[in-house]
């Protein structure tokens, strides 16, 4: 009887030992991840253009009274939206260029309207910005000498033909367009009949044309189309390029 009282209570003491062994486990456990993401330095861009964000802009001094607002048409561009929101936001902030950046998100499961999205922004920010980028969000500006300025006697295309890694023919729009308020209003904005990949900045070259507005494009730059730009338009993002031919 005495031995099987002994036997009970060392199978409780045993019990008891390896609960209070698991409880210790855990808690070491919680503490070493906590010490882990507190302690451990973000590698992330986002990082810098979080923490100086507030200082850079405490000293930039706007050149003129004009204000840009960047529309950025984006479906599944995450990563390049990393990389493109910091490095613009200091781009023009060098410019002394007073914007707002837009992202301009497709959430429904139809193909890709980039006018769309473009017209939508246009119409949510031309209430206090009183010019636009038409900015792809895959191309950024290496060049300071690309000026964002305000394009007050007719559109400007940064992203031009002679300069463009890509794409090199004289009624090329696409890539980065500044046009100012009255203008885009002028033309009545961009088709909205454009799904899928292309052709929606060839046909707004037309309503520019057709509204007498020479589109001028960047002078005297010094780079050309290798190092004019940086485009981070992955390999494997396959493109829609398939056709309606009734747009």
């Amino acid at each position: 009887m005495i031995m099987l009282q002994n036997h009970s209570r060392l199978r409780t003491y045993f019990t008891q030992f390896l609960i209070f062994l698991i409880i210790v486990l855990f808690i070491l456990t919680i503490a070493l991840t906590f010490n882990s993401l507190t302690l451990e330095p973000c590698s992330c861009p986002i990082q810098h253009y979080v923490e100086n964000k507030a200082e850079t802009e405490k000293n930039v001094v706007y050149s003129s009274p004009h204000k840009l607002a960047v529309l950025v048409p984006f479906r599944d561009r995450f990563d390049e939206l990393l990389q493109f929101v910091p490095y613009m936001h200091n781009f023009l902030n060098k410019q002394h260029i007073n914007h707002n950046i837009f992202v301009l998100n497709q959430v429904d499961p139809f193909r890709f309207n980039r006018a769309s999205l473009i017209n939508v922004g246009y119409l949510y920010a031309s209430s206090t910005h009183d010019y636009i980028a038409m900015h792809d969000v895959d191309l950024l500006p290496l060049n300071d000498e690309l000026s964002y300025e305000y394009p007050k006697k007719r559109p400007h295309h940064i992203a031009a033909p002679h300069l463009h890694p890509r794409y090199n023919y004289s009624k090329f729009v696409g890539g980065i367009l500044l046009v100012n308020r009255d203008h885009f209003k002028t033309v009545n904005g961009m088709s909205n009949k454009y799904w899928g990949w292309g052709l929606e900045d060839d046909e707004f070259y037309v309503r520019l044309r057709e509204a007498n507005l020479e589109v001028t494009r960047p002078v005297n730059i010094k780079t050309d189309r290798t190092n004019t730009f940086r485009h981070i338009h992955e390999s494997h993002r396959k493109r829609d390029t398939v056709k309606c031919y009734d747009q």
